[in-house]
Parts: structure tokens; sequence; C-alpha cells
């Protein structure tokens, strides 16, 4: 098996977090961030080594995602998998009751943070000549729902910010908007509250995932896609 370097935003919590540790326990080697300091000091004790690295970083600062990267690529060379993970949600609500500070941050997080975790790490990756890009979008990305606009509105851009990237990326490359399919989650519970235990666990939705993920390639470059399809 080739050792594949898996860059992961969004790895203290969720789908990141069973990202990360399954394709740790699948033999490949993972840099990963996230905001919460607690959650990436567990992850550098159980994980943590000359290989794997988890740091603290909030992708809506620009400056920060640029000194990780640097450190990132001076550790380990250009990602073969860069996944944009990491996205918030507003709290249920009609558009026009959406606090602009909340608006604001799901903006940054989830649309300006891809762009910058790109800016930083895409270069590199292009004069390696090689690598796969995944922007999470989600079925919102595709279909609205009432109380989510601001959500809605973000994995849009997601899926139109990643079809253009894929037309900018030379060819062996790939850039793919993925639905990741609906996982109980924190994320989901703000949405569904109960309702999101009627849906898979993140670990056992990593099980499919990651190595469905390790499929994608050139081939899929500009293609939305949901975990599961076939290729």
């Amino acid at each position: 098996m080739t050792t594949r370097l898996i860059v992961i935003t969004g790895v203290t919590r969720g789908l990141g977090r069973s990202m990360a540790e399954g394709f740790i326990r699948l033999g490949h080697t993972v840099l990963g961030c996230g905001r919460s300091a607690v959650a990436v000091d567990e992850l550098n004790v159980m994980y943590g080594d000359k290989d794997h690295r988890f740091d603290v970083v909030d992708v809506a600062n620009d400056s920060a995602v640029q000194e990780w990267a640097r450190r990132s690529l001076d550790r380990a060379g250009s990602p073969d998998l860069l996944i944009n993970n990491a996205a918030l949600v507003n709290q249920n609500a009609p558009l026009w009751q959406v606090p602009a500070g909340e608006f604001s941050a799901v903006i940054d997080v989830n649309i300006k943070g891809v762009a910058s975790v790109i800016r930083h790490f895409t270069p590199a990756m292009i004069a390696r000549g090689r690598g796969v890009i995944v922007n999470f979008s989600s079925g919102w990305g595709r279909s609205v729902d009432s109380e989510v606009a601001p959500y809605c509105a973000t994995k849009w851009a997601i899926e139109g910010l990643t079809k253009a990237l894929a037309q900018e990326l030379p060819q062996g490359m790939a850039a793919v908007p993925l639905n990741p399919g609906i996982i109980n989650t924190d994320m989901l519970r703000i949405s569904f509250g109960l309702q999101a235990q009627h849906f898979p666990e993140a670990m056992e939705w990593a099980n499919t995932a990651v190595p469905w993920l390790l499929g994608l390639g050139p081939e899929h470059n500009g293609r939305s896609l949901t975990v599961g399809d076939r290729y």
C-alpha cells in the first residue's frame, strides 16, 4: 500500500475526527487542524508523532491558515488529499432573524476558510502536479430548506467555487464538491434536534467514507459527488 498524506480541517469533532482516525487506521499520514485546543491536544497524545500532527487553527483567520500551511508543507510536503471539512451551521431561524454576527461567522468559515486553505496549500500541489482537493458541500448545497438559509448559501457557494477551481487546475489534479450525506453530528443536532439520532454516527459513516475518498482521482475533477456514489 502506498502511504498518502491527508490534510483535513475541522478534525476536533464529528466527521473530521472520524476521518482522521480512519485514515490513520489504514496507515496513512494525517495533518489536521481544529479550533478546540483540548481536542487537538488529545489527538496529538493519541496519534501525534513524526508523521501525524494536529494544530489549533481557525480557518477563518487567513494568516493563521498561511502559517499552518507553511509548517505543514515544510514538515511533510504537499498533500495527496486535501479535505476542507470545517464548517458552521446557523441556529435555526428565518433569514431575517439571523444575527449579522452569526451570518458572518458562517460565511467566514464555510466559504472564506475554504478559500484560505486552498490559497495556501494548492500552489505546492500544483508544483508537484498531483493531488485531490475535496470541499465538503451538503445536501443543502444542492437543495434548500427553511431556517438554514445562511448555511445553504455557503454550501451552494462551495459547489460553484469548487467547479470553477476544477477548471483552473492542471491536468492530473482534481477538485470535488462532496456531499457527505446525513450523519448524526453536533452540527446536525443543531438543525434536526432529536431527529438526528435516526441517522448514522460519524464513525460508522467514516468506515465507508474513508476508503471511498481514497478512490478519488483526476477523473473525478469537477464532479458533484455524494459519499458512496459509484465511480
